[in-house]
């Protein structure tokens, strides 16, 4: 999500979410980000699943359990297909608040995704005692992994983890092909970063979002690099 603003321009989320999380308004936002990312994947013929951001405040409010299940049913996206990324920060505030939440949207059929790992508290006791889906590896580990050992040793302890609780591990903030080659060395499952794609229009994804055959394999170039990405799209 971005800001156009008619004087400041493109204003990041980094800047104006602290602000709306302050205020409030996050509530009003967040419901608004849900609906729409919601009802624009329910127009995908191909049905690659999408992820959205949970605030704290949402995760915490006793009402977004019905309001996701409002919003599924409203857009008649498959729940399966809608992972909900929750930060280890939102955990805290009420542990026990926060596990009755997840559970019921675990109901539902949502995917939860723990984002930023490794920045909040307690994270191997939260993996334990929460419904999680996936693993986001916080891309300040990412940005030094392929230089400093300390950081490449906690890397390669938490593609682990993943794998002994068979969970998939997604490496946030990938943007140099010596990060990209570190993480397939050590086989992580997936990436996010600006080395394979930055915030742009949904119309730019037309070829995955909307690709005719139930399966296809496609191979796109690396930005500023001429090296080629295969990825495998499968619909269900």
């Amino acid at each position: 999500m971005r800001w156009r603003h008619p004087q400041r321009g493109q204003v990041s989320p980094a800047v104006f979410i602290p602000v709306a999380e302050e205020s409030g308004t996050i509530q009003q936002i967040g419901e608004w980000v849900l609906r729409e990312a919601c009802a624009e994947a329910s127009g995908w013929t191909n049905p690659i699943g999408v992820a959205v951001n949970v605030s704290a405040m949402q995760l915490h409010n006793p009402q977004f359990t019905q309001l996701v299940h409002r919003i599924l049913v409203e857009t008649g996206l498959n729940p399966a297909r809608l992972e909900l990324e929750i930060t280890e920060t939102a955990l805290v505030r009420d542990l026990n608040r926060a596990l009755t939440t997840l559970r019921q949207l675990k109901a539902l059929g949502v995917r939860i995704a723990m984002d930023d790992f490794g920045t909040g508290y307690s994270s191997l006791s939260n993996l334990r005692a929460f419904p999680f889906d996936k693993i986001k590896i916080d891309a300040s580990f990412i940005k030094a992994v392929d230089t400093n050992e300390q950081v490449a040793t906690i890397v390669r302890a938490v593609l682990g983890i993943g794998r002994g609780l068979k969970l998939p591990v997604l490496a946030e903030g990938v943007e140099t092909r010596e990060e990209l080659r570190f993480l397939g060395t050590e086989r992580c499952d997936q990436i996010q970063g600006y080395l394979v794609g930055k915030p742009a229009d949904i119309a730019g994804f037309r070829y995955l979002t909307h690709a005719v055959e139930s399966q296809r394999d496609l191979e796109f170039p690396l930005p500023h690099t001429g090296d080629c990405v295969a990825l495998k799209v499968v619909g269900r």
